[in-house]
């Protein structure tokens, strides 16, 4: 018998491990893989084959760099891996990883003044590699094949994990005696099981000079949103070093695992609901003379007025660099920022039971935003005429793959309008003047696990760039003996709500830190705050008793830039030259301008936040300097938080008329609903930077209205009711 259930067991783990390959190859567009086609389930049954997706190809053996901001090519990454596994520490190493193989940009006074035409700076990579259970980063030169240490000081915490770190972390419980025998008490056959890799934070030495991962498990029986459905109370503690099972607890014993009932949301699933929603009719843009922008050289973008550098990345998931704009008046291309990023996500959950008092994820940091990228759904995420960029992006032995149609770029049009006035008639004057507001959408989703973040960077032509994120698809949910509010005596201590029979979703935050090097007309700016305030006034002086007065501050040094928002306090946050003035004297420059947000409300001393401590403010500023450029540290995975935004910006720099970086953090507060149950609707909010005296009048008032004449006419079908 035991020979059958061995037998068994490695013909599970067998097709599991050809699954993940087939899984990874589709998502990852390998450079030898074969292009997979599928076909919709709910179509077969009507004996219809939709017709294939029009997918963006690339062919990137052959692709040269051709701006010094351009990522690494395949060849070049080959050079890289070929350099490094040369190199003695490596040949003489019994196991090593690379975690991270990037460009290292060149220092930033060069890659301003390079013109198109000009030869390329030195083409470096940095990389970061695993050595014998050691921690390197090394600057490799491409062109003379040098490798060189970089020093990163005496900072806890390991490198973002690789793929293959997450992938065998995952199977190594499958080889325990008790853990098998754990799931299958539960009720659950091994061919059923899904299991995630979850980081597991800090929380104190117990957990030092080991890089440890929690593995927590589901049920896919009858549904492929296994997330709906947890084995809940499980949990395994492995070591990714040594691929050991170090720790297994189940606390969950008498909590049932949910049904399956109503978690599928594919379409091909949904067949009980159709006829009960109206469909809407298919809406599409149509451009018959092409779109509007231009992809120069596979990575510089071009738009109405704006210009900028566009390129995937492991971690940060995109960055938009070089952003210029063409003065509508004096035809100049001015600088606005040099560096955009997401550059961490925290996502803490508020739940400090056994089972889950760990789940504060670092997203960017842990996991890599755009690691866990996945392709794009042409027409569903991404319009029709949408561009497609893909990552390329190195295994954990350096080896080069693809991850294809990872970022898109499109115009949109929502109906918006850019600008308008009608005159009264009581003027005489019969005047009627509107233009269409029309966009230009930089996007990617991530998909980390259950959730899927969609984040656009939206150039509008009046120079506002608006950075929007949305939260989308599955909650991560708890496994609970209730079927009831009915039989809950204190709703409180369920730590969410409960969503469907047996299933809590646990209240959780998000937060989103983005880096903004704005080098507004030059890379010296100063950092200032308009504050308004009421001001009284005397009975003698007016009918009024109060209104309103702004009042400007210079931030002299860091601390000065720290900014929490506060509805009743409020304040616009401008980031000007000081040295370029407007022809009536005003400096130039932009503004951040938040919307809805929000703010964390854990303990500064709790292990979490003191990782997190990057969210204690929304805005902080702080001056340039390319170590500095991840806000939860440089090695974020189970760090203490000693290297993080907060603990730079205490050093309290000089930032009047420097190089400056503006940080902001996006935040949301989520109580789950049922509406989020199976899957949940996107919700959105954003930040935009805005023109502030950067241009002379309104920069869009040449931009043409729309005719008749100029635009498709598509003929629709007629409406039958």
């Amino acid at each position: 018998m035991e020979g059958k259930k061995f037998l068994r067991l490695l013909s599970l783990l067998l097709v599991t491990f050809i699954l993940f390959i087939f899984i990874f190859i589709r998502n990852s567009d390998l450079p030898s893989s074969k292009n997979f086609h599928y076909v919709n389930k709910a179509a077969a049954e009507l004996e219809l084959q939709p017709p294939p997706r029009k997918l963006t190809r690339h062919v990137h053996v052959s692709d040269m760099a051709r701006h010094p901001l351009d990522p690494l090519t395949v060849q070049e990454m080959n050079r890289v891996r070929s350099i490094v596994i040369s190199h003695v520490l490596f040949k003489a190493a019994k196991c090593y990883a690379l975690h991270s193989v990037v460009l290292e940009e060149p220092p930033k006074p060069l890659v301003i003044r390079w013109k198109e035409g000009d030869p390329l700076p030195p083409r470096k990579a940095s990389v970061i590699a695993r050595v014998d259970g050691g921690t390197h980063m090394m600057s490799v030169d491409l062109g003379s094949g040098r490798v060189e240490f970089v020093d990163v000081g005496q900072v806890s915490g390991y490198p973002t994990m690789t793929i293959e770190d997450m992938n065998t972390a995952t199977f190594t419980p499958f080889g325990s005696k008790e853990f098998n025998q754990t799931v299958v008490a539960r009720g659950v056959d091994l061919k059923d099981l899904a299991c995630l890799p979850i980081s597991t934070g800090w929380y104190g030495k117990k957990e030092e000079k080991r890089r440890l991962i929690k593995i927590q498990c589901y049920s896919m029986e009858e549904t492929t949103n296994f997330y709906m459905r947890p084995i809940e109370g499980l949990t395994v503690i492995v070591d990714m070093d040594s691929n050991q099972v170090l720790e297994i607890s189940d606390n969950g014993s008498d909590i049932p695992i949910p049904q399956a009932t109503n978690t599928e949301y594919r379409f091909s699933a949904q067949k009980n609901i159709h006829h009960k929603i109206k469909p809407i009719n298919p809406i599409s843009i149509e451009q018959p003379k092409g779109p509007s922008f231009t992809v120069e050289n596979g990575h510089i973008i071009k738009w109405a007025n704006w210009e900028f550098h566009l390129k995937p990345d492991p971690r940060a998931g995109v960055i938009v660099s070089r952003a210029m704009f063409r003065d509508p008046d004096t035809g100049e291309l001015r600088n606005v920022m040099y560096k955009g990023m997401t550059s961490e996500l925290f996502v803490p959950y508020m739940d400090p039971s056994d089972a889950w008092y760990f789940k504060t994820y670092m997203d960017a940091g842990e996991y890599g935003f755009g690691l866990t990228a996945m392709p794009l759904d042409p027409l569903n995420d991404c319009p029709r005429n949408a561009y497609y960029m893909d990552g390329v992006f190195a295994a954990g032995d350096g080896r080069p793959y693809v991850r294809s149609n990872m970022v898109c770029v499109f115009e949109s049009y929502a109906g918006d309008i850019g600008w308008r006035h009608s005159e009264s008639p009581i003027t005489g004057m019969e005047i009627c003047e509107a233009r269409p507001k029309v966009t230009l959408v930089v996007r990617m989703a991530a998909s980390v696990a259950n959730y899927d973040y969609i984040v656009d960077w939206e150039f509008q032509n009046d120079g506002l760039v608006n950075i929007k994120v949305g939260l989308s698809g599955i909650l991560m949910v708890k496994g609970t003996p209730y079927t009831n509010l009915d039989q809950v005596s204190n709703q409180e201590g369920l730590y969410g709500t409960l969503l469907s029979e047996n299933v809590i979703g646990v209240i959780h935050d998000h937060y989103i830190t983005f880096y903004l090097d704005m080098d507004v007309d030059g890379s010296d700016n100063s950092f200032v705050k308009v504050n308004l305030q009421r001001q009284q006034t005397s009975p003698e002086e007016s009918p009024r008793k109060s209104y309103l007065k702004a009042t400007r501050s210079i931030a002299k040094t860091e601390k000065d830039a720290q900014i929490k928002l506060k509805l009743y306090d409020p304040s616009e946050f401008h980031v000007v030259n000081p040295s370029k003035k407007t022809r009536v004297g005003n400096p130039v420059g932009y503004k951040v301008v938040p919307a809805g947000t929000a703010a964390s409300l854990l303990d500064l001393d709790d292990p979490p936040q003191r990782r997190g401590a990057f969210t204690n403010n929304q805005i902080w500023v702080t001056p340039y300097n390319r170590s500095e450029e991840w806000a939860g540290g440089l090695f974020v995975y189970q760090s203490h938080g000693e290297d993080t935004l907060a603990t730079w910006s205490e050093r309290d720099r000089e930032i009047e008329n420097k190089d400056i970086v503006v940080w902001y953090t996006l935040g949301f507060h989520h109580i789950p609903c049922q509406e989020d149950f199976p899957i949940m609707p996107t919700v959105s909010s954003s930040f935009s930077l805005k023109p502030v005296n950067f241009f002379e009048r309104n920069p869009i008032l040449g931009i043409p209205p729309n005719f008749e004449k100029d635009l498709p006419v598509c003929q629709a079908t007629s409406s039958t009711s």
